[in-house]
């Protein structure tokens, strides 16, 4: 099931500084960003292979997964949250503030059989 980590995370006078190190659990061979988003909800796919790691940079927005075991909904609304998401993990995104920028680190390269758009039933 999907799992949300803590990015390490620096503060002072002078801003924050979150740092991406030693806590994803892949080798990361690609990375997108969403963002500009009006009220669509976007995924609702799993994957074969492909692991993730999403963390909203900017704003906030809500993720759905659905493993075919439990399902559980997470807000990203800080940019130390990052959410790990498994190729078991059907999900989708929504709730996107108007700010919102979304990126997402990828363990595969965009290979379309990768993907699975059929739900749990």
């Amino acid at each position: 099931m999907a799992q949300l980590i803590n990015l390490k995370t620096f503060t002072d006078v002078r801003g924050n500084l979150t740092v991406i190190e030693k806590v994803i659990p892949f080798d990361i061979n690609r990375i997108f960003y969403i963002y500009g988003v009006d009220d669509s909800v976007r995924g609702g796919h799993r994957h074969y292979k492909t692991i993730q790691a999403a963390i909203c940079i900017q704003g906030s927005c809500r993720i759905f997964c659905n493993n075919g075991k439990s399902v559980s909904e997470y807000v990203l609304d800080n940019a130390h949250k990052c959410l790990i998401l498994y190729p078991e993990d059907w999900h989708t995104m929504s709730h996107f503030s108007r700010d919102a920028i979304l990126m997402v680190l990828a363990s595969e390269y965009f290979d379309q059989k990768d993907y699975i758009y059929e739900s749990y039933h």
